[in-house]
Formats: structure tokens, sequence, C-alpha cells
């Protein structure tokens, strides 16, 4: 599977042909954060059935909303700026931009889903609560590239909540549809794989 550190550097090359502002604050390409070693969740969601034949699409618009998220409340990947005003009207044009791939795309399951994403970490972030912000990128990484269940619904029910258990339920959605990923992986022929 592709890492986060693959995504990052196809953000970074279709960001550079934007042009304009964005492409004016691209950090240099060796300088990308050791946590982008793994896969994150734009490489989760590519490798979904949901996303199939169009890997590449998804990953790339999961990751232009992704770093506007970080844009928005922490450490972005591939733009820089210390502007705090410019770092959040470029992370809303990167959740333009991403948006308007997928929306392209015709999935407008995925497109609910990932304004869900956008909303819920945004209240995470507001409570000061990191642990549910993540929680809430993992499940919504799985339910774009395998779908949403009830499951994952009441988990984003209990977040908008506020409830502490919310992240708990967020990842245990996550994990099931990683688990069931590997165990699809361990009956398919390598060749497949």
């Amino acid at each position: 599977m592709r890492t986060a550190r693959n995504g990052a550097d196809a953000l970074r090359t279709a960001l550079r042909a934007e042009d304009g502002t964005v492409a004016e604050l691209l950090g240099p390409g060796g300088s990308v954060p050791e946590r982008l070693d793994g896969p994150g969740p734009a490489q989760i969601a590519a490798g979904g059935p949901r996303a199939q034949s169009r890997e590449a699409d998804y990953e790339l618009l999961i990751e232009m909303i992704h770093e506007g998220s970080r844009l928005h409340y922490g450490e972005p990947s591939v733009v820089r700026t210390e502007d705090r005003d410019l770092a959040l009207l470029v992370g809303d044009q990167l959740y333009a931009l991403g948006l308007a791939r997928l929306a392209s795309l015709g999935d407008l399951e995925a497109v609910a889903e990932l304004a869900d994403v956008i909303s819920l970490v945004a209240q995470a972030h507001v409570a000061a609560d990191s642990e549910l912000a993540d929680a809430v990128w993992e499940a919504g990484a799985a339910a774009v590239g395998w779908g949403a269940s009830a499951e994952h619904g009441a988990a984003k029910t209990l977040a908008r909540a506020g409830d502490a258990g919310a992240a708990a339920a967020l990842r245990a959605y996550a994990l099931a549809v990683r688990d069931a990923r590997l165990d699809l992986d361990d009956r398919l022929p390598r060749a497949l794989q």
C-alpha cells in the first residue's frame, strides 16, 4: 500500500500545477514529517472497493482535504505559511478543490461523508480533542473506501453529542474495516493484492 509520504508527493505535484498562492507556499519535498511513513486517510480510502479503478483520484482529493484540515488545525505536510489567516484561506481552498474533484466523480455518498469529517474535526478541535479528530479521519477514510455502516452512523452521532466514547466508537468502526480488509487480503492470491 502507498504511504502518506507518497500522497504528500502527489499533492505537492498537483498543487504546483494549480499555480497561484498555494503553489508559492509549497515546502521543499524532503521536509515531509516522519508521521507520513505509513498509510494515511487518503491511502486507506483509496484502497477500498468504492475507489476501485480511481485510486489515484481518491488519494489525491482526500490528500487535498486532509491538508486543508491540517492547515486549519495542525501541522500541514506540504503547504507552509506562518500567516494564520492565510493558512485558513488556503485550507478552505484545499477543502473546495478536494470536494469539487470528488463531486466530479459523482460520489455523493463520499461528499457527504467528507463534509461530516470536516464538521466533526472542527467540533473536535473546538473541544481541544485531537484524539477524536484523528478518530474521525480514520473512520471517515474507511467509510469513503468501504462504505458507511449503521455503527459508523451511531459513532458520528456520539461525536456530535460530545460523548466521551465517540473516539473509541469511531476507531472500532475503522478497525472493523481494517480487519475485514486484511482478511480479504489474506484470501486473495498475491497477484491480485
